[in-house]
């Protein structure tokens, strides 16, 4: 078996969905190292969401806005950890033949025991692991139409987006039955699943919900880089449960993984500062959060399969692509995107899972690819995987914003937005005095 495939298969958690197969053959059994590292990563990507994202959000929108967004990170994680035991987890790894859909197999956990066993791992701790997954996809989506949502809407909104956008990804991309998954598809910790898919229900959310009210005439600027520097800096640390959690074991492909979150993200913060400076002249904290978030997008489907060469490439050249994304053509369209969600993830995601195909080379040190497969002929797949992604969550999303519009309304009245969603939604502030 090649290094690509031995690589796929972990990162799939195959070992879950050929649990009776494996009785059959050889006794399973739990290694020690391997649950402890993946306890810890299940630990640290909640880190990412609850405080890390919601700092990170916090800090970028208005001080009348920041109890808002801490309240509705909290709440969808809340909220999809609850869903994904009720019957999440068997969407995405349930066991079923389609390349679509996991089936019922195993709705409220049927099946699942202190004994059943994921590859080397407790099963449960799979679950936990692919949960937190779960969580912070949808948290990302919040920060497109930030300051101006319905709190109820958005939660509506969410529970239906997780059913019928991510864990049928979930389920294409890492089970072994899923559509990408036997395409072949790279995409080690969830570029296309995480960030292709939550950018591009943000940036439909963006533009169905509308501009905020005083866009492009009042000043919007970031309450405290503090806070959301402080919220970057753990989404870092964060990140290597993130990406080194996925190789599901303690072993040297989650060492790749995490060498390769540390110096991609190196790469695109002095990347994104250059860029910067040389366009503005002054190289803003902003800048440097807003790339360390573009390195840590773009190494995320690739981290297992390039290496550190490859990784520090990837950091150079994702930064001034997105830095074009969030500066020139979001203001050349108008649209709102509150946080640049779209900009950095969506289009971080994209150039992350593209250059995958080519950075995994051997010839870049990369891991290399299946058996017969070529450079083109990975990139064809690579391109399938994103466009499929894109279609997917691009129609389901605009659809489930529609039906959510119809029922709940999506956005706040102009009075409220104005007033601030902190006291507006929720009857209290992030600041006195």
């Amino acid at each position: 078996m090649s290094n690509f495939k031995k690589i796929m298969a972990l990162a799939a958690g195959s070992a879950l969905t050929a649990l009776p197969a494996l009785a059959d053959t050889a006794p399973a059994t739990i290694n020690a190292g391997d649950t402890a590292w993946m306890m810890t990563s299940s630990a640290l990507v909640l880190f990412m969401t609850v405080p890390g994202l919601a700092l990170f959000y916090g800090g970028l929108v208005r001080t009348k806005n920041m109890l808002s967004v801490l309240m509705q990170c909290t709440l969808i994680t809340a909220l999809v950890m609850v869903i994904w035991v009720l019957y999440g987890y068997s969407m995405a790894f349930g066991g079923g033949p389609s390349p679509y859909f996991g089936g019922f197999g195993k709705v409220f956990l049927s099946g699942v025991t202190p004994a059943s066993i994921s590859g080397t791992i407790p099963e449960y701790v799979f679950v936990v692991f692919q949960m937190t997954f779960a969580v912070i996809t949808p948290a990302l989506i919040i920060g497109s139409f930030a300051e101006r949502i319905k709190f109820s809407a958005l939660l509506l909104f969410i529970a239906l987006w997780v059913t019928f956008v991510y864990f049928p990804i979930a389920h294409m991309v890492w089970d072994s039955t899923g559509l990408f998954f036997m395409m072949g598809a790279m995409d080690f910790a969830g570029g296309t699943v995480v960030h292709i898919n939550a950018g591009i229900a943000a940036f439909a959310g963006a533009l169905l919900i509308g501009k905020r009210v005083g866009f492009g005439k009042e000043n919007m600027a970031p309450h405290s880089m503090t806070l959301t520097m402080v919220g970057a800096s753990i989404l870092w640390v964060g990140w290597f449960g993130f990406n080194a959690g996925s190789a599901l074991a303690a072993n040297g492909t989650a060492a790749l993984a995490m060498i390769n979150t540390f110096v991609a993200t190196a790469a695109a913060i002095l990347a994104w500062s250059l860029v910067e400076g040389l366009a503005r002249g002054k190289a803003s904290m902003l800048g440097a959060a807003s790339g360390m978030v573009a390195g840590l997008v773009a190494i995320t489907p690739a981290c297992g399969f390039v290496g550190p060469l490859g990784a520090i490439v990837l950091g150079f050249i994702v930064s001034p692509i997105c830095y074009f994304f969030v500066t020139t053509v979001k203001s050349s369209f108008g649209y709102d995107d509150s946080l640049d969600v779209f900009g950095v993830h969506c289009i971080g995601g994209i150039t992350g899972a593209l250059l995958t195909g080519i950075l995994a080379s051997t010839a870049f040190g990369g891991v290399g690819y299946a058996t017969g497969q070529t450079m083109g002929g990975q990139e064809m797949v690579q391109i399938e995987a994103v466009l499929t992604t894109i279609i997917w969550c691009g129609i389901g999303s605009l659809v489930l914003y529609k039906i959510v519009d119809m029922i709940i309304g999506l956005r706040v009245d102009t009075d409220a937005e104005r007033e601030g969603l902190d006291l507006a939604s929720h009857g209290e502030a992030a600041y006195h005095g």
